[in-house]
């Protein structure tokens, strides 16, 4: 095919459009975790397992995803064809996800999982490596926030009720139709080659490995305590004794409004530096998290689950954005989204064990809020030396 009307369709590299579509690729392998709840709460009440039963499976999800950004990072260099490999993990997903539908027994799901995780986690370090070779970064990052909380919130609104007619795995139908979505999308991205070997080694001479630990232990921090809450939100409400026909479209509303999280942080990424921003909108966290304990309150459960999620939108995509100034081609990008995934494995996991006992949702608000304070604390040395420019 001729390059000239290849290039014709494809959008230009820093264009939103463009950026708008690594979004996407950045999310599909990422899309289960926007739908946690209802893929726990479809096994928990359509499978009928336990909540350490049904945290063991989506934690695999999750693990898998960490080792395989893991992986990925140490590859990103030897990967050329950015796009084809693209290609191959999502045709990859939505079989793994067509299998998983076939099963009729959930004793094969952990391991199937656990690859399905893998594969999305390399998917999203690839995304995520690519979008750290763009001249603005934290766009793409924001807008894959909007994506993931977009897409999440027409997940946790329409597919539970849809689990008693459907059946278990109706969450994995939406799966497969977001991999295939952004297969659809990847011929109109440009090439994002890796970057001259120059620009590499000046890059590579800059990275210093304390700020860098430190911002990968503040994302997997604040990752982890939001996971472990929202895995298991459904629950924790009817804890508080709320239904599912409050819950559902309660929660796929308050992550509508979260959104505006992402909308803010384009914004004032480009208006102001980093720390600041980050710790209030962490502070805020803090304190959402919290105020969880006053949830038998309709009203409260509402603002209090926009207003964390507003800061869990916010948050990320600067976290991102911190792990990609450390390399130009974009290994501690995809580093970033390993420390995010272990995160995000690590949340459910814990909390499955913390509600072995229904009366531990209080004790698991009140972990959730200290990780979160412990994360602020880790998260400002590197953000202070990031708006200093002492890594460059």
């Amino acid at each position: 095919m001729n390059l000239d009307l290849v290039k014709s369709y494809q959008f230009k590299e820093d264009s939103w459009q463009a950026s708008l579509l690594l979004a996407f690729l950045a999310s599909a392998g990422l899309y289960y975790i926007n739908i946690f709840p209802a893929i726990i709460d479809a096994l928990m009440q359509g499978a009928q397992l336990s909540a350490v039963e049904a945290g063991k499976i989506t934690s695999a999800n999750a693990l898998g995803a960490a080792f395989g950004a893991l992986m990925i990072t140490l590859l990103i260099r030897l990967i050329p064809r950015w796009k084809l490999t693209a290609a191959c993990m999502l045709l990859t997903l939505i079989s793994i996800d067509i299998f998983t539908i076939l099963q009729s027994s959930v004793t094969a799901l952990v391991p199937l999982r656990f690859c399905h995780g893998f594969i999305g986690g390399a998917l999203v370090g690839l995304g995520f490596s690519v979008i750290a070779r763009t001249s603005k970064p934290s766009v793409a990052f924001s807008l894959l926030i909007v994506v993931q909380y977009s897409g999440g919130a027409l997940g946790l609104w329409q597919l539970p009720p849809l689990v008693p007619i459907y059946g278990t795995y109706v969450p994995f139908y939406a799966l497969i139709t977001f991999s295939s979505l952004t297969l659809c999308m990847l011929p109109f991205l440009g090439a994002y080659p890796l970057p001259n070997e120059k620009l590499k080694s000046k890059k590579t001479a800059a990275v210093k490995v304390k700020p860098l630990l430190l911002t990968l232990i503040a994302l997997f921090l604040f990752q982890a305590a939001n996971m472990a809450l929202f895995a298991f939100i459904f629950g924790l409400g009817k804890f508080f004794s709320h239904d599912m026909d409050f819950l559902s479209p309660v929660i796929g509303i308050t992550n509508i409004i979260a959104i505006l999280g992402a909308i803010l942080a384009i914004y004032t990424g480009a208006k102001f530096k980093l720390c600041t921003p980050l710790t209030i909108a962490l502070v805020v966290a803090v304190l959402g998290t919290w105020l969880l304990i006053f949830s038998e309150s309709g009203a409260i459960f509402l603002v209090v689950n926009a207003v964390v999620g507003i800061a869990w939108a916010f948050s990320v995509p600067y976290f991102l954005t911190m792990a990609a100034k450390f390399d130009a081609a974009g290994q501690m990008a995809a580093l970033g989204g390993f420390a995010s995934k272990m995160g995000l494995a690590t949340g459910p996991l814990v909390a499955g064990y913390l509600l072995s006992e229904p009366e531990s949702y209080l004790l698991l608000i009140n972990v959730a809020t200290l990780a979160l304070a412990l994360c602020v604390l880790v998260a400002i040395y590197p953000a202070r030396l990031l708006d200093k420019k002492a890594l460059i």
